[in-house]
């Protein structure tokens, strides 16, 4: 079936816990890529190197995993729809409170705690839309689901090109609003959270798992998750490294990539805005495309064919000398990048037990992002220091989706597992 009639075939609280979790994810996008577009107009404010306020940018990587334990042991034991509103309004709040930064380091705690928030609403989010879907066509909504992230750099992109610096046409004139004006206007995803509590039903998996425990007695009624990661420990060591895999892929080829537009290439923010548009739209294509040939082809073999093609990508997305020849490597680059990680989701949910869905997926995301989050301050300084963005993007993608293909050929297979309370 088309993506279109799968969604169709949907009930409406399946469809209503699914738009949940991707609005979610595409809000919490949006919020971060703010950040990574206005990584020179902040460096210029507070007076410092680009490679500084990169820091801010390893802080919410670092920080994620304590957002991923926190919320998903939350959700695990008190449901994942209040969990979700909590995560919304955490990140929204805290993403206001950053367009007051007075300092780079104000700004750097902030976004420390930005990442708490951000680490906790994938995993929720994900558990949440995979224990209310069915499982047939489980690959497709992944692919959907994560290339919420692909939206959220979209919004980012046309919000950086059309407000940052103002627009003018035939005459008409509108004033920019800098980086903290950007930030204020990713506040307005705490409106989500009224849909949330209006619309979205509570995971029927973990409802039915809460009747089960209420019955018990006490000592059994406690939290069951630190057992349940135990017995998962072999299988949740290899997600952490294949999630490391998986960050390096994306974050390697994205945070610094504005910033090369910039430095490197020279292109003025509403280009560098209209090339982050675009391969926002070639990240979402690939996203789907990979996601529902996982159907067919398994999770494994999509993840693999995805992160070779970006190979014969690198010179287009390196090395191109023109805003035109940058434009087509990035999207190709982002599509290939993305066509992996649409499968993630489904891919992680499926090899996690219920107990642990919203705790376990989530922090193996999140530790990854940990393992990873120097990545765009180390790319930022080799760049400083041999003068060179393009061959350190080239080295990047080059390292990373070899490692990815050959970590994923050691995992195996789990497409159309069931998903139960048990």
């Amino acid at each position: 079936m088309s993506v279109l009639s799968q969604f169709q075939a949907l009930t409406r609280p399946q469809r209503h816990a699914f738009l949940a979790a991707f609005l979610g994810w595409t809000l919490d996008s949006l919020d971060f890529f703010l950040l990574v577009f206005c990584v020179k107009a902040i460096a210029a404010e507070f007076h410092t190197e680009n490679s500084a306020v990169f820091g801010a940018v390893f802080l919410t990587q670092a920080f994620r995993p304590v957002g991923a334990l926190l919320f998903g042991v939350l959700a695990d034991r008190y449901g994942r729809r209040p969990v979700l509103i909590m995560n919304i309004l955490g990140f929204s709040v805290i993403e206001l409170a950053c367009a007051f930064a007075p300092s780079l380091n104000a700004l750097l705690v902030l976004r420390a705690l930005f990442g708490v928030a951000m680490g906790g609403e994938w995993g929720v989010g994900a558990a949440l839309a995979f224990e209310s879907l069915p499982k047939e066509g489980r690959g497709t909504f992944s692919g959907i689901l994560q290339e919420g992230y692909a939206l959220g750099s979209i919004l980012a992109s046309a919000a950086f090109g059309l407000f940052f610096a103002g627009i003018r046409w035939h005459g008409f004139a509108v004033s920019g609003i800098g980086w903290r004006g950007l930030f204020i206007l990713g506040a307005m995803p705490a409106v989500l959270a009224f849909y949330v509590l209006a619309r979205v039903p509570e995971s029927p998996v973990w409802l039915a798992g809460a009747q089960k425990r209420m019955s018990r007695a006490a000592v059994d009624a406690a939290p069951v998750w630190p057992r349940q990661l135990a017995h998962f420990l072999p299988t949740f060591l290899f997600l952490v490294i294949l999630m490391t895999a998986f960050m390096s892929f994306s974050h390697g080829t994205q945070d610094v990539y504005p910033t090369f537009l910039a430095v490197a290439a020279k292109l003025s923010p509403r280009t560098i805005g209209l090339i982050g548009v675009l391969y926002g739209l070639g990240s979402i294509a690939g996203g789907i495309i990979f996601g529902a040939l996982s159907e067919t082809w398994g999770r494994k073999r999509a993840i693999i064919t995805a992160a070779l093609l970006a190979l014969p990508v690198i010179p287009l997305y390196a090395y191109g000398h023109t805003a035109v020849t940058l434009g087509i490597g990035a999207v190709l680059m982002q599509f290939m990048v993305q066509g992996a990680w649409g499968v993630v989701p489904a891919y992680l949910t499926e090899l996690s037990p219920a107990p642990v869905r919203a705790t376990a997926p989530g922090l193996a995301y999140q530790l990854g992002a940990l393992l990873t989050s120097w990545n765009g301050k180390g790319q930022a300084l080799a760049a400083e220091r041999w003068g060179s963005y393009p061959a350190v993007l080239a080295v990047t993608v080059a390292v990373v989706a070899v490692a990815l293909a050959g970590l994923t050929a050691l995992g195996r297979e789990a497409k159309g597992s069931e998903m139960t309370e048990a």
